[in-house]
């Protein structure tokens, strides 16, 4: 099997390298180009760029496939299959017909449900308690093709869109090679998407991050777990006279009553629209990630502190 691997993120390389390593033939990789990051706004190759490097794999990084000469070198490498993870492009048919057998995408979702660009982000915030990882064969819709295998992951209470990002990472390495396996056989079989039940997992945005107390317990800690640890749930709160943004990156639904925002308690208990939430694990700017406790020992963030 020659295969194109086609990934930008983090969430991508261990797909790329279980492939790599049942001995396919990975004959190029796609990836978004390189970003500025860091203090410096340097170029950087994404994660799934850089592993591929390491393994010697020839990197490419267009800003679009629909020209004629991208779409040539393309199909120039014969390539039996395109594996897709999360590559953060939409592919034109002339990419899609190119691989003998097509492209097959692992997508993190029960689909029809959560199609699009923050399956994960998306589930956890909208309290649901199971979702899957699963390999669908591509087709010019968005996330519209059949399903060809999946693994279903129970979502627990306290679980953070981190906590579910890695470990349908490492099992979505482990299906896609099983459905190359399958693919190699001719025994890859597919199952149409169901028509009811279609929901979309929008791209976040800066707008929907800051946490809103009169909320329910319940749902503003589904908006802290399912935005932790990035972009990050924040609010403010006054430390040392000043008002500063505090991200939420952990959470604990707990026993409260008062005015929205108060904080009801020196373990930064919250109270909400409904009930309470307690803070858990916190980061404030240009700071690491930190626990509650510790926080409050340089805080001391007080019983009637208002947030926000």
């Amino acid at each position: 099997m020659r295969v194109i691997f086609m990934g930008t993120p983090e969430f991508s390389v261990p797909t790329l390298m279980e492939i790599v390593g049942q001995g396919y033939d990975v004959a190029a990789c796609y990836s978004q180009p390189p970003r500025p990051a860091g203090r410096g706004m340097e170029l950087r190759p994404s994660p799934v760029h850089q592993a591929a490097e390491t393994l010697g794999i020839p990197v490419f990084t267009p800003k679009s496939l629909k020209g004629a000469e991208e779409q040539e070198r393309f199909a120039s490498f014969d390539a039996d299959v395109a594996v897709v993870v999360a590559y953060g492009l939409l592919l034109p048919k002339a990419i899609l017909d190119a691989p003998r057998h097509g492209c097959l995408n692992l997508h993190a979702s029960l689909l029809p449900r959560w199609r699009g660009a923050a399956p994960i982000n998306r589930a956890i915030m909208a309290g649901d308690r199971e979702t899957a990882v699963e390999v669908m064969r591509m087709e010019e819709g968005l996330d519209t093709g059949p399903v060809c295998m999946a693994e279903r992951v129970e979502i627990s209470p306290d679980m953070t869109a981190g906590d579910l990002h890695d470990r349908l990472s490492a099992l979505g390495g482990d299906l896609m090679v099983r459905a190359l396996a399958a693919l190699s056989r001719g025994g890859l079989g597919e199952t149409p998407q169901a028509e009811e039940g279609v929901t979309y997992a929008r791209k976040l945005e800066k707008a929907e991050t800051r946490i809103d107390w009169s909320k329910s317990a319940k749902d503003v800690h589904n908006h802290i777990r399912g935005l932790s640890p990035f972009p990050g749930a924040w609010c403010e709160m006054t430390i040392g006279g000043k008002r500063e943004r505090v991200k939420v990156l952990r959470s604990a639904l707990a026993e409260g009553a008062g005015a929205a925002g108060t904080v009801l308690d020196a373990d930064l208990t919250v109270a909400c629209g409904e009930g309470g939430v307690r803070l858990v694990q916190v980061q404030r700017a240009g700071k690491k990630p930190m626990s509650a406790q510790e926080f409050q020992r340089g805080a001391a963030i007080g019983p009637g502190a208002r947030l926000d």
